[in-house]
């Protein structure tokens, strides 16, 4: 039995630790699973990596929908725990798996239909296409079950235990260590064999991760059951993690939109240079998802005890934490980055173009911190809505104006998409740590 971490007293650097490193740890196995798919699709072409690279948006859809739903569902649950109202939480975990099984035959249907469509916008060449659509239909397939993880770590992580989905992580990345070569060298499966082993391990964390949620604090007394669904619970999971989701889909279409302008200025090689630099940045930003999540559960759990001077100390913390983080990545992997692309690929073209995005990159890392940190504030305050606007702005309006400008202006065009990126990510930090700052004063003035 997991025991529930009250996140309204103690000390604020204690409680992040206890949630950031475990989620952290998962995350890095998480990353390190990305990388050794990237690996295998290296060894099979690089059209393959390409085909995995433009059909990443909408993989991140399907993400999106779940970890927006879970995002939403933690901040409610721990609402209710600050409150001590037990019953509502146990209520509201009940119906954000019900509500997640329904979600995920829309995302199945949806996606297999306009699957197709998205390479044939993108001008995709056709082996590219092949590769892209053979990983993800197969992907979309299990969608079910990404979704049902997403629900039961949300579950879990309101209650501060973030232990069972390190778990699940370091888990799946030794399987995939031996599904990947199996499904590949010895089936012969191709790309297809990526994506069958990610769905295979997705179900096995389903069956671990519910069974922790029936053995956590929440469930000790009253048995889990799916319950006749109750809508106005569904009402408020959608409204607390609809815009969640729509802000991390803006993400893959703010990936949709680099990759149109990458594939039309460098080509298939420009794509998997992206493709491979963005692992690199992921394994970068690792230890802020962890933080994310830790300050996302404080928050939530003194905003339902009505503790303002606790969210604030946490907002502070988290900043501070995230820009040491990745003040000291941006060291490591600025002289380096031609090192750490030669890990995945010996391709020339392609470790020229990686190398440009990194060198660029690097300086925008810290815009991630003060980016994730105050979605994660504003969404534990219940004060979600702004973080769209933010999105559309970040991923798809300022993109699209910037981008052809700084392309023509710059006497390499590739460096007009990665300083293109640069500036939307800072020009978005000045306004939503504004924003942010001014939604904790004016529930300040409420609370008075």
């Amino acid at each position: 039995m997991s025991k529930h971490l009250d996140l309204t007293q103690g000390d604020i650097r204690s409680l992040i630790k206890k949630i950031a490193i475990p989620s952290s740890v998962g995350f890095l196995f998480n990353t390190l699973f990305n990388i050794v798919d990237t690996l295998y699709a290296s060894y099979i072409g690089s059209d393959a990596v390409s085909g995995l690279t433009l059909s990443f948006p909408l993989f991140f859809i399907l993400i999106s929908i779940g970890a927006g739903m879970g995002t939403g569902t933690t901040a409610l649950i721990s609402n209710l725990l600050g409150e001590k109202n037990m019953k509502n939480a146990r209520d509201t975990s009940e119906d954000s798996i019900g509500l997640g099984i329904i979600l995920s035959f829309f995302v199945t249907f949806l996606g297999l239909i306009f699957t197709n469509s998205m390479f044939k916008f993108l001008n995709a060449p056709a082996e590219t296409t092949i590769y892209g659509v053979q990983y993800i239909h197969i992907i979309i397939g299990g969608s079910l079950f990404f979704i049902l993880n997403s629900s039961f770590n949300a579950i879990l992580s309101a209650q501060g235990d973030t232990k069972p989905y390190r778990n699940f992580l370091i888990l799946g990345f030794f399987l995939n260590l031996i599904l990947d070569p199996l499904f590949i060298l010895v089936f012969n499966m191709g790309i297809a064999g990526l994506a069958l082993a990610t769905v295979v391990i997705q179900i096995t964390g389903s069956f671990y991760l519910l069974k922790k949620v029936i053995r956590s604090h929440l469930f000790l007394k009253v048995k889990l059951h799916l319950k006749k669904p109750d809508f106005h619970h569904y009402l408020d999971i959608l409204k607390q993690g609809f815009p969640a989701s729509l802000n991390m889909m803006s993400m893959a279409l703010g990936v949709f939109v680099i990759n149109y302008f990458v594939l039309d200025v460098g080509g298939s090689s420009a794509v998997a240079g992206y493709g491979i630099s963005m692992r690199i940045e992921q394994m970068a930003l690792l230890p802020t998802i962890g933080l994310n999540i830790a300050i996302l559960s404080i928050t939530g759990q003194n905003f339902g005890a009505k503790n303002l001077d606790r969210i604030k100390k946490v907002y502070r913390l988290g900043l501070i934490y995230g820009l040491i983080i990745m003040t000291t990545a941006m060291f490591i992997i600025f002289p380096f980055s031609k090192y750490f692309l030669r890990l995945f690929t010996d391709d020339l073209e392609v470790i020229k173009y990686g190398v440009t995005y990194l060198n660029i990159e690097t300086f925008a890392f810290n815009s991630y911190v003060f980016l994730n940190i105050s979605v994660a504030v504003l969404q534990g305050i219940k004060k979600p809505n702004f973080v769209i606007f933010i999105g559309i702005y970040r991923q798809f309006l300022l993109p699209l104006l910037l981008f052809p400008v700084l392309i023509g202006l710059l006497p390499n065009p590739i460096y007009g998409i990665w300083v293109g990126i640069l500036v939307v990510n800072w020009s978005a930090v000045i306004i939503l740590v504004f924003y942010t700052r001014y939604m904790l004063k004016t529930y300040e003035k409420d609370t008075h």
